[in-house]
């Protein structure tokens, strides 16, 4: 995947070049980048192109710490209460 591809808006390279971007700031950008995909993409080497496009001599930067972060694997859902936990605990 080539750098235009992975981010078709330069949403993350723009993230990249404002002095003082805050984690909540590139967080938010994240989503917009995602959603700005092709549909057919794959976000996970998309993200790779991007960190090896800017992540690299930046890796102090809070967009970096993101899209590393996006590459993670989502935690398992576990359940958190509601009406069937409640009856099981108590019977």
């Amino acid at each position: 995947m080539r750098s235009e591809e992975a981010d078709p808006k330069g949403l993350v390279r723009e993230s990249y070049l404002i002095e003082g971007i805050t984690d909540s700031e590139c967080r938010s950008i994240f989503v917009d980048w995602a959603l700005s995909l092709p549909v057919n993409a794959d976000m996970r080497d998309a993200i790779r192109e991007v960190l090896a496009t800017y992540g690299v001599a930046a890796p102090d930067h809070p967009m970096t710490a993101v899209m590393t972060a996006g590459l993670q694997d989502a935690p398992e859902p576990r359940r958190r209460g509601g009406r069937a936990s409640r009856i099981q605990r108590h019977a």
